[in-house]
């Protein structure tokens, strides 16, 4: 028999260390519970967080196996914490933390993935022409454009599958018969959604993907309708539009457009003046039916019900009166939501109020974030792709922020105050309404920034004005308005509208004028934008002195975003155009005009709010009818480009010598090998794989729009010449 030798000192040390760990992670996870049982926060909205958290982690991984990795990851985190803390009860803080998170993570990033092969539309392959035979599902007005909008079902003619596609009609080939449920043949000019024009920019491409939609287009022609809409046709469409109708009827000019679109959600008719001016405010979540405007419908349905109920004795005696108002209050909301459109702020808004009614009704605290993240969470169920999108994080981000500020103990402190003259009770209530309106912008400004590319300074003090004139003033009229039309007396009422919304635009448009008062930034990093909601939920979920341990990622975010670089040259997927920023700040374009779309959206990705000239006019470019060569001075050393203009075919050799003495070469058709710059030909064969592209010279780096899409279905390599 063999004998196995004795473990000597090598075992006794290694026995020894092995020990020491076990006690040192003892004291680790005794510290965590410790923590996680004295921390006085609600735990409930972490799991929203996790949802969440998981939902992000799908669209940010590039394919079905890391889907698959991260997932089996998640899982086999919450079996080890369970393994290991599953039969300790002095663990149960940290075993549920360890568990249920990555559980709750996993199904986020299951949930999101199976609504995308569930809902997914593949795009058409390119550009065409086509006769079609369809059903109009949707139609939206937009007067503002000239043209009315019509979501179609139409059937591939070849491989026959039914799709949705997206087109746009003149008005002056409407007539108003093209509604829900007309059949149409017409000719249209089709294109597969957009991808991003450039890395940052707005992706059409993936909104369609998850709205079921296969293409987008334009009429050709005229309209023949086989068969006219239902005399009677779709309720809710018609009556919003009737709705929006009577009120502009009512209201003239700009007012009457914004009066439409707060009784009606009906935005169509607004000018984009108007809209620039909201926007550049900081007002133009008032246009979008959200918190706002349900919170104020619901909470005077919910107010007006129970005075008007509680004067009638035999009823008040026998029913609960605050059960019965909040039903009330509870079926405006819905008929509100309903008749807007309910879009994704107007959702949440509305599962929020349901929400504050039914505690109100039982007795319960109203207002906390639990709240919120049961109406996140709800809206993350049905509609997972809408994280990713500006209305459903700007929504959320006001009211939590709105909710942490007045739940924490300093702002209760100060709001309870009392025996008090009512001058310093105004002016304590106002000052708490101008915090409340920073707040909000801060926390607000970063999400603004990394969708939109700007950030506007005086939007707390647009706020603080604009918000009690719409709440108290502008939205009550129009309620008021629309009661005293039922009896044809409502002409003064509407007078009143017009001068409150008059005076809304002042306040956008003063706002907006002043100098400094919008300031475009370049394409925010996703780290960066990680770093902010991290930080902000957890100052927003945390109670105590341990909130403020969410100004680090802030603050890290906060000089990562000060030190995000501005693209040198930015080129279209298509290549059909190019900008170039020079050392004084003005915008160079290969062709376009100023307030293009293409234009626009390559002015804010250049961070460039300034003058915006053609390359052909720059002093450092010479151009002929093909090419343009230009000298793009950078640190150490000049650049030079060579964009081609159009399609123009030139002889090979010459244009082999060209690319041989230039850095970068762009151009917008397939260049042959023989051209061989010294840096890069972003060509459209290059540009067919990588989409859009942002070139960065000093540190000699290219981001491409390929380089955040993976294997999602809404992406696909060849070319694809979309449109919005």
């Amino acid at each position: 028999m063999t004998t196995l030798p004795m473990p000597g000192k090598a075992y006794d040390a290694a026995m020894q260390r092995s020990w020491l760990t076990r006690v040192s992670l003892s004291r680790w996870t005794d510290k965590v519970e410790a923590f996680l049982t004295t921390s006085a926060n609600d735990r409930g909205p972490w799991l929203t967080v996790a949802l969440g958290a998981g939902i992000a982690t799908w669209f940010a991984l590039p394919s079905p196996m890391h889907w698959v990795a991260a997932m089996t990851g998640l899982l086999l985190c919450a079996v080890t914490v369970w393994g290991v803390w599953g039969r300790r009860a002095d663990r149960n803080l940290l075993l549920l933390a360890g568990t249920t998170m990555p559980l709750v993570c996993a199904a986020g990033l299951a949930l999101v993935w199976t609504k995308s092969e569930l809902v997914g539309a593949a795009a058409i392959p390119h550009p065409q022409v086509r006769v079609l035979n369809a059903v109009v599902l949707e139609r939206t007005e937009q007067p503002a454009n000239d043209r009315v909008r019509l979501l179609l079902a139409v059937r591939d003619a070849d491989d026959g599958r039914a799709m949705k596609v997206r087109l746009n009609v003149p008005l002056a080939r409407d007539g108003g018969s093209l509604r829900e449920g007309a059949h149409l043949r017409l000719r249209a000019r089709l294109l597969p959604p957009a991808p991003p024009l450039v890395p940052g920019a707005y992706d059409f491409a993936r909104k369609a993907w998850f709205d079921g939609l296969s293409a987008s287009g334009t009429l050709i022609g005229d309209v023949e309708i086989s068969k006219a809409p239902p005399a009677q046709g779709e309720l809710l469409p018609d009556l919003q539009r009737r709705l929006a109708a009577h009120v502009r009827g009512q209201v003239e000019g700009s007012a009457g457009t914004i009066a439409a679109a707060f009784a009606s959600g009906d935005r169509g008719a607004i000018s984009q003046v108007d809209e620039d001016a909201m926007r550049d405010s900081g007002l133009t979540h008032l246009l979008s039916i959200s918190g706002l405007h349900v919170s104020a419908l619901v909470g005077a349905c919910y107010l007006v019900s129970l005075k008007l109920l509680g004067l009638w004795p035999w009823l008040a005696l026998r029913v609960r009166l605050p059960l019965l108002a909040a039903g009330i209050g509870a079926a405006g909301g819905v008929g509100y939501t309903l008749l807007t459109g309910a879009e994704v702020p107007t959702v949440r808004s509305c599962l929020a109020a349901l929400l504050v009614l039914a505690a109100m009704a039982l007795g319960r605290e109203p207002l906390s974030l639990r709240m919120i993240a049961v109406a996140a969470a709800v809206v993350m169920l049905f509609s997972p792709e809408a994280l990713l999108g500006p209305s459903f994080q700007m929504s959320f981000a006001a009211v939590i922020a709105i909710v942490a500020l007045h739940g924490s103990e300093p702002m209760r402190k100060f709001l309870a105050r009392s025996g008090e003259s009512l001058t310093h009770r105004l002016g304590r209530q106002t000052a708490a309404l101008f915090l409340t309106g920073v707040v909000i912008e801060l926390a607000l400004t970063p999400i603004v920034m990394f969708h939109f590319h700007r950030s506007g300074f005086y939007g707390a003090f647009a706020n603080v004005m604009a918000i009690p004139l719409v709440t108290f003033c502008a939205m009550p009229l129009i309620a008021f308005a629309l009661l005293l039309d039922v009896v044809g007396v409502g002409a003064p009422a509407w007078w009143a509208v017009e001068q409150s919304l008059n005076l809304l635009l002042e306040i956008a448009r003063f706002t907006a004028a002043q100098p400094g008062a919008v300031r475009l930034f370049p394409q925010m990093d996703r780290a960066t934008i990680a770093l902010f909601a991290i930080g902000g939920m957890w100052l927003a979920l945390w109670r105590g002195p341990v909130r403020l341990a969410g100004l680090l990622p802030v603050g890290v975010a906060t000089i990562l975003l000060i030190l995000t670089p501005v693209p040198d040259v930015l080129v279209t997927g298509d290549g059909k155009n190019a900008a170039i920023r020079d050392s004084s700040g003005k915008l160079l374009i290969l062709r376009g005009e100023p307030g293009g779309y293409a234009v626009e959206q390559l002015q804010e990705l250049s961070a460039t709010d300034g003058d915006v000239l053609h390359l052909a006019s720059w002093r450092d470019a010479a151009c002929s009818p093909e090419f343009c060569v230009a000298n793009v001075p950078g640190r150490g050393r000049e650049w030079r480009l060579l964009l081609a203009r159009n399609n123009v075919m030139i002889e090979e050799r010459q244009l082999a010598a060209a690319c041989s003495q230039v850095d970068i070469v762009i151009a917008g058709r397939r260049l042959p090998r023989s051209c061989r710059p010294a840096w890069l030909k972003a060509d459209r064969q290059h540009l067919s794989r990588t989409g859009g592209i942002a070139i960065y010279l000093d540190k000699h780096r290219v981001e491409a729009v390929a380089d955040h899409q993976g294997r999602h279905g809404w992406w696909s390599a060849p070319d694809r010449n979309g449109g919005q």
